[in-house]
């Protein structure tokens, strides 16, 4: 969910409480679009980071502190110059637009009092930061828009601020039960389309919210309410927009709980996630940097995966192909037997071929059918048996050293593909540097030199604990997966896999206890949620006592094999399991 005008209405709550009357004391740019501004308030410094990222937007308060550069760049040295040590007097929305202003009071060079305007807009692609004087003209902004890139504002120095109208909405917290009733549901569209382009502010979620309150379905023409329908969809209007003005919130992210997976956060109650975990939080702000938190979390992993996800790519693109190659040619020495009988055939009826003979049709005595025999014109009969057997020994030869180039190309096949998945599941960097030491290991990168120090971190299993209070190991890749069942399960603990895909090796230890069902149950989702079928409905389990488990001579890490074993299948979920620790 983007930040809609509701939730900046919510934050501009919390900066008043908070940021109000503060004095500015430092400014850093730490990213190309973003603004860390540290401010001296009553209640000890705090931090307002602020960025204009056209992919991820936000604006919060936060605990974090991050490195500025060397040199800062030059809307950082103007915002220094000019409001470096300035107070923050107002702090205001602009409508239930996705806007703030801050007016800056300070002393210009002069010695005199006198105001600056910064602007936070968080409007997606077209969010920005501008910095404006007491006449509301833009001094700078962190990025410049001119009319080329925009016909309706230019965001240059010298251009005057404002907010582009919306034409035809305006603020839900000005409306009227008239103007809700006769003007926005008298429209010919679907509900959620009308209140969508009649307010200012609203979000599609907050949109779908006020709609399940007063029971209506969002997709339902406004042409088919009665008047019935329309009273309780103003009641659940005017409650929610009540609250807003009212600043009574309830801050939540919601979270799937099949996944773990934060779907949408508010500062309302969202009653239609009502079979959703809630996560309740304080301010609007630490919903922001939790929610933030994790995103950008995954977003970096994947960013700083990428290269190896394309060697991965390549080498198993690259192993598919060699093994199909070598699977079509052991196909063709399938042929080789014929050659032998052929050979075998001219020894016995050789004498019969007369000088010059392209062929001879002989008796083959294993089914006792004709069979009809090339032969070389310019050779023998016995120098054509002679030659195939030479096809035949050449093709043996082929034949057993392809079975051998085969075992090893499905192997590599395997063990690539298997580090794929620990790819997949990987949440930190460390994990990333323990694939990058696997590939290394097996000669797909070269290896990495690095300090003595990177070279010895490396993640660690998650460890879990379920709702019987079980402990769950959970290994990331196949060097964790290894120590798991090798070094750190003992015998009688049980050891879970995912049938015929690759996964992480899951051990739940006992201490001597007997399981209860649902704890076989809790380490199959887990081994499911780790494994290649994180996203299908259904993924099969095997599970074990770990001294079942064997590792074959000279076998890669993470690979194992067992004869005996139970089965289920789960779907793939963390819904039971509490996260301890990564071990």
């Amino acid at each position: 969910m983007a930040l809609d005008g509701i939730s900046i209405h919510a934050l501009v709550d919390e900066f008043n409480n908070q940021l109000l009357n503060g004095k500015i004391n430092k400014i850093s740019q730490p990213e190309r679009e973003e603004l860390l501004i540290t401010i001296n308030t009553q209640n000890g410094n705090k931090r307002l980071l602020i960025s204009a990222n056209a992919s991820l937007p936000f604006i919060y308060i936060t605990d974090e502190n991050k490195p500025a550069p060397a040199t800062a760049p030059g809307f950082c040295m103007l915002l220094r110059k000019h409001i470096g040590a300035g107070r923050i007097i107002e702090i205001q929305q602009m409508g239930l637009e996705r806007a703030i202003r801050f007016k800056i009071q300070h002393l210009n060079d002069m010695g005199d009092i006198t105001f600056k305007y910064l602007y936070v807009e968080i409007m997606g692609k077209h969010s920005n930061i501008i910095f404006c004087n007491e006449e509301n003209m833009i001094l700078d902004s962190i990025k410049h828009v001119p009319s080329s890139v925009s016909s309706v504002r230019e965001v240059l120095p010298g251009r005057d601020y404002f907010i582009p109208a919306q034409e035809g909405k305006i603020n839900p917290l000005e409306s009227t039960e008239d103007y809700f009733k006769n003007q926005v549901l008298k429209k010919s569209n679907s509900i959620y389309k009308a209140l969508i382009s009649s307010f200012i502010g609203l979000s599609p979620t907050i949109t779908n919210e006020i709609c399940y309150r007063a029971g209506i379905d969002s997709d339902a023409a406004c042409a088919s309410l009665f008047d019935e329908h329309k009273d309780r969809l103003y009641k659940a209007f005017i409650e929610l927009i009540d609250d807003v003005k009212n600043n009574k919130y309830n801050f939540n992210i919601y979270i799937n709980l099949a996944n773990n997976e934060p779907v949408e956060y508010a500062p309302i109650e969202l009653k239609m996630y009502q079979d959703m975990s809630a996560n309740s939080f304080e301010t609007m702000s630490e919903i922001l940097v939790q929610y933030y938190a994790k995103r950008n979390k995954y977003t970096n992993i994947r960013q700083k995966s990428s290269d190896l996800r394309k060697i991965i790519s390549n080498h198993i693109e690259r192993a598919s192909k060699k093994l199909d190659l070598q699977s079509k040619q052991l196909k063709d020495t399938e042929k080789r037997d014929k050659y032998k009988i052929y050979g075998e055939l001219l020894h016995t009826y050789g004498y019969e071929a007369k000088p010059n003979d392209k062929s001879i049709t002989v008796i083959n005595y294993y089914d006792n059918k004709e069979l009809t025999i090339p032969l070389d014109p310019d050779l023998s009969a016995s120098d054509n048996a002679k030659k195939y057997f030479d096809k035949y020994a050449k093709l043996k030869r082929t034949a057993e050293a392809l079975d051998t180039y085969i075992e090893q190309s499905k192997t590599e096949l395997e063990l690539l593909k298997s580090i794929e998945t620990a790819l997949n599941i990987a949440e930190t960097e460390t994990d990333l540097a323990d694939i990058r030491r696997e590939l290394s290991d097996h000669g797909f990168i070269k290896k990495h030199t690095g300090n003595k120090r990177e070279k010895s971190k490396k993640s660690k299993p998650l460890h879990f604990v379920d709702d019987n209070g079980f402990d769950i190991y959970v290994g990331k890749n196949n060097y964790q997966n290894d120590e798991l069942t090798f070094k750190f399960a003992t015998g009688n603990d049980w050891w879970f896999h995912t049938k015929k895909i690759h996964g992480s090796h899951v051990i739940v230890k006992t201490n001597g206890k007997e399981l209860p069902d649902s704890t076989y149950e809790h380490a199959a989702e887990l081994a499911a949620y780790y494994s290649s079928g994180r996203d299908t409905d259904k993924v099969e389990i095997d599970y074990l006592q770990k001294k079942n488990v064997k590792k074959p001579t000279s076998a890669v890490a993470g690979f194992v094999v067992y004869y005996t074993n139970y089965s289920m299948v789960v779907t793939p979920t963390l819904e039971h399991v509490k996260l301890v620790s990564e071990e």
